[in-house]
């Protein structure tokens, strides 16, 4: 294959595939602020609405690496092609739900697509810009979009929930995929090195049943939806399922996952930091995005600008860590970044969001900045630790961390968020039994109640329902401050045999 990086059009390859990458990652975050209109609109429960949100990174993740390993088999932008169908085709399906178990049928399907979609932008990157420095950019640019489009989807929610009803923040990716696939179609280079072998589809299945299996686990687990005896029975079934997996792959002389990936420091500090960084930022958006609603009762569009400063910040902070890595090392970006971010998520935690004055936006911003820079110096790192040929494996590895991240993230947060709630709400006097149930599970569920109350009674309902909320606010925050606080020292140790530009110092004889 001729080298790529001195092609004139390599940029113009850089554009078309971050235009694929923005949906998905704006459609990772704008749920969330259209989630108190859903609930109210479907009548979904607080389960229901954690599974709208939560199914679409739990597929994700189970099918990341298969499609990955795909793409690097049959080519990048054969996969890329179909992703972005399947996801345009699917958000239309979303937008017209009728029932809240319809809506996590086609949020199935946005994950499929995007599944196919993420391991082949990063996978084209690498193999485009075989030059360091211009990867770094490169990947600094890929940075931006993905930190400004998460950002950008509580923004663009907000404004589509002021004049349109909640499927628009579906309906809007029809269009976009409309532009989009033929730019790809056009710019994408027709012809690419792929791997050798053959795509196991078996491996595939084993792998998606075995990380389904074990998140589904955890997430009853920690709910307690089940007897623990299912959820030990569903948790070993996961592990065997994975286990075996492995062994296949140690065995097979064209693995679907190359495990030897896992041997670089960087490719595992970066899947470590991924999953708890990332979880922690969903679970402190979807926390802000319902206090913003629900307890200051602003309109959607009010939530997404209040969230304005982590989308402008964030948006400086991709080709910002390219450059920082290049000049002090990807050790210490990382772990300072990391540092940074714990500290802004403190601050937050104890601010008075009725009275934000100057300290909250800043403290936003420089949320946005500082997580952005950090994960981009991660994917900076993973992907110069491999070679070109499987950049769509160790792509799809650093998605999957993601999507596990996310999934995770947002289970844990709202079991921990209906845990304080449901302990702190003092429900106001004449309910039944059956409406104090439901409304003492989540700020949702007594805001779905409150709809078949009088007047007096429902806003006694939803004044109690505001005030246990409130008090979940410091904690989850400071949660989260604490997880990345602890992440920025397991990065700074994990990191420490590599150099500035992330090669690994030679190991001592």
């Amino acid at each position: 294959m001729t080298a790529l990086p001195r092609l004139p059009r390599r940029w113009w390859i850089l554009v078309a595939v971050m235009l694929a990458f923005l949906p998905v990652v704006i459609d990772m975050t704008i749920l969330h602020i259209a989630i108190p209109s859903l609930t109210v609109a479907l009548g979904a429960s607080g389960t229901e609405v954690l599974w709208i949100i939560d199914i679409y990174p739990l597929l994700m993740a189970g099918l990341l690496v298969p499609m990955g390993t795909l793409a690097d088999r049959v080519g990048h932008r054969r996969v890329l092609l179909t992703g972005l169908t399947i996801f345009g085709c699917a958000s239309l399906l979303a937008a017209f739900a009728p029932s809240p178990a319809l809506l996590i049928g086609a949020r199935v399907l946005l994950a499929l697509g995007g599944s196919m979609i993420m391991p082949c932008v990063l996978g084209l990157i690498r193999k485009t810009f075989e030059d360091e420095r211009e990867r770094a950019m490169a990947l600094g640019l890929w940075g931006t979009v993905g930190a400004a489009g998460a950002a950008l989807g509580p923004l663009v929610g907000g404004a589509l929930l002021e004049h349109f009803w909640w499927g628009s923040v579906f309906l809007i990716n029809v269009p976009v995929m409309l532009v989009v696939a033929p730019a790809v179609f056009l710019l994408l280079p027709r012809h690419e090195a792929t791997s050798a072998g053959h795509w196991a589809f078996g491996q595939a299945l084993l792998l998606i049943a075995g990380v389904i299996a074990v998140v589904y686990g955890i997430k009853s687990g920690v709910a307690g939806t089940h007897a623990w005896a299912v959820t030990l029975l569903v948790l070993g079934g996961g592990f065997l399922s994975l286990a075996v997996f492995v062994r296949q792959q140690l065995r097979s002389p064209t693995p679907m996952l190359d495990l030897a990936l896992f041997s670089h420091p960087a490719i595992l500090a970066g899947i470590i930091m991924a999953v708890v960084a990332i979880g922690a930022l969903a679970g402190v958006e979807l926390t802000l995005a319902q206090e913003l609603q629900y307890v200051l009762a602003k309109s959607p569009l009010q939530a997404g600008i209040f969230m304005v400063p982590i989308m402008a910040a964030a948006a400086l902070g991709g080709p910002l860590a390219g450059h920082l890595s290049n000049l002090f090392g990807l050790r210490a970006v990382a772990s300072l970044s990391l540092v940074v971010s714990a500290v802004a998520l403190a601050f937050l935690a104890f601010a008075d969001l009725h009275n934000p004055g100057l300290g909250v936006p800043a403290m936003l911003a420089l949320l946005g900045l500082a997580l952005s820079i950090g994960l981009t110096a991660s994917s900076i790192a993973i992907m110069g630790s491999v070679e070109a040929e499987k950049g769509g494996a160790a792509g799809s590895l650093e998605a999957t961390a993601y999507e596990l991240g996310s999934g995770l993230g947002i289970t844990f947060f709202g079991v921990f968020m209906s845990s304080v709630f449901s302990r702190t709400v003092v429900l106001p006097p004449g309910l039944s039994p059956a409406q104090a149930e439901r409304a003492a599970r989540s700020i949702g569920d007594s805001h779905v109640v409150a709809q078949a109350l009088g007047a007096d009674q429902a806003a006694a309902l939803i004044d109690a329902a505001r005030a246990a909320f409130s008090t979940t606010h410091s904690v989850l925050l400071a949660t989260s401050a604490a997880l990345i606080g602890g992440l920025s020292v397991v990065v700074f140790v994990m990191l420490g045999r590599y150099r500035t530009g992330g090669e690994p110092q030679a190991t001592p004889e």
